[in-house]
């Protein structure tokens, strides 16, 4: 069991991504229908047989263009790289605790310890914890919205060129002046993306109250797209923006279909947990970890820069019932993604000598406003006064707040099997329906 444990993440550590390179970058071809182009570039308006001014309209929606286009494209493929790369991870250490008074081992803990969360009690020194668990995770909404059927508007640039005024009839400083910038895409997007990680840990037992331990993640990733994009012209004919055809046969409709996988090293993890006060029957320890940028960003396998949390862990026992709590803040050095506060309650409680229940309230939230945010409404004055909803993705904060509920199990051999069930219990963010977890411990 021992080797086993210890030649495991070696392996891991040896990998290399097994499939496709560049997720992020093929999410991005869902909004390109034009080789070699810009997001939302129309080919057809562009052909070079065209007359120059009908050339122009090409540009008319890109995100180089149209700010308010880009931002809902990066608001996507950033929640999308956000969310996967913070996947949960197990607790620093399981079943028995100890220390040593007068020589002599003494059992500090009743049952197997929670899954998720962290309790007070620390291994005992020279004691050593390896656990490897499995966790996946089928996303499903981003912010409420179903992942499947996202809807978008992408609006037209407001142009506003020297002699436009002339020419337009009207104030071009207005949206909806000259006409054509009444034109939309529709967009319907579908996305399914699914990341399953395989975390080796091990925590060794310094002193009696300090515990050190490392993470490290196999993660992967697959991502399966398919968007739809319609243009809905406003006036005419003859057609200004067309993805191909011509002015007077255009074609308003295009598709893209994307898919692709990575597998490797996600975001190594060191930590530490320091028992500051052991004691019946109240207990508190300090914890520290830091997950460094070993995965690569570009194939969400990881966050692409260091985060750190600190937690202050107070964990009592009553018999077989032991309840904890945590408390802590969640730096993130990524520009896009918000720190957070960090509190979990919850218990775990000794049904049988060989049985633990482990039930918890996980909950992230958001410090300050959004870094992501979706673009407001555009409101069309010309020829009449409408508005544009851009997307049908809530502006809402991104807090996360979890259920979660498993079991341990103890062998015969010694080997505690883990299971682990968790869902969502509000709207923020990129979630799951379900979050599942299977694992396995040892302590030496």
């Amino acid at each position: 069991m021992r080797t086993l444990l210890w030649s495991v993440p070696l392996m891991v550590l040896t990998c290399a991504p097994l499939q496709a390179q560049g997720l992020i970058g093929t999410l991005s071809q869902l909004f390109i229908f034009t080789p070699g182009q810009e997001p939302l570039f129309l080919g057809g308006t562009a052909d070079p047989n065209n007359p120059d001014a009908i050339r122009l309209h090409g540009n008319h929606f890109v995100p180089s263009a149209n700010g308010a286009n880009g931002t809902i494209i990066d608001f996507l493929t950033n929640s999308v790289s956000n969310n996967v790369a913070n996947i949960p991870v197990s607790a620093a250490s399981g079943g028995a605790t100890f220390r040593f008074e007068g020589g002599t081992p003494v059992r500090t803990s009743v049952s197997a310890g929670p899954i998720f969360a962290e309790r007070a009690q620390t291994l005992g020194r020279g004691r050593l914890f390896a656990g490897v668990s499995h966790t996946s995770m089928h996303f499903s909404t981003l912010r409420g919205a179903d992942l499947s059927d996202l809807h978008l508007v992408f609006t037209h640039e407001n142009v506003n060129f020297p002699g436009c005024d002339s020419i337009s009839h009207g104030d071009c400083s207005l949206m909806g002046v000259p006409t054509l910038e009444n034109e939309t895409i529709d967009f319907n997007l579908m996305l399914d993306v699914t990341t399953s990680v395989t975390s080796f840990q091990f925590t060794y037992g310094l002193t009696d109250h300090i515990d050190f331990g490392v993470v490290l993640p196999l993660v992967k990733t697959t991502l399966i797209g398919h968007s739809f994009a319609q243009i809905v012209p406003f006036g005419g004919p003859p057609a200004v923006h067309y993805f191909a055809g011509t002015q007077t046969n255009p074609v308003l409709q295009a598709t893209r279909d994307v898919s692709g996988s990575a597998t490797g090293v996600g975001d190594v993890s060191a930590r530490i947990k320091i028992d500051v006060h052991d004691a019946d029957p109240l207990s508190v320890a300090l914890y520290a970890e830091g997950r460094f940028p070993t995965g690569s960003e570009d194939d969400l396998l990881g966050a692409g820069a260091f985060a750190a949390r600190g937690l202050a862990v107070l964990s009592a026992r009553f018999g077989a019932f032991s309840p904890h709590v945590n408390l802590g803040y969640l730096y993130q050095r990524r520009t896009l993604e918000n720190d957070m506060v960090l509190a979990t309650a919850g218990f775990d409680h000794l049904l049988a000598p060989w049985a633990t229940l482990s039930v918890d309230l996980v909950s992230e939230l958001q410090v300050g406003t959004s870094h992501l945010t979706v673009p407001g409404d555009v409101v069309i004055e010309s020829p009449y006064r409408r508005i544009i909803h851009p997307a049908d993705i809530p502006d809402i904060r991104d807090d996360i707040v979890n259920g979660s509920v498993g079991v341990k199990l103890l062998t015969k051999e010694g080997v505690t099997v883990v299971a682990n069930g968790g869902w969502p219990l509000n709207r923020g963010g990129l979630r799951p329906n379900l979050i599942w977890t299977l694992g396995l411990e040892y302590n030496f």
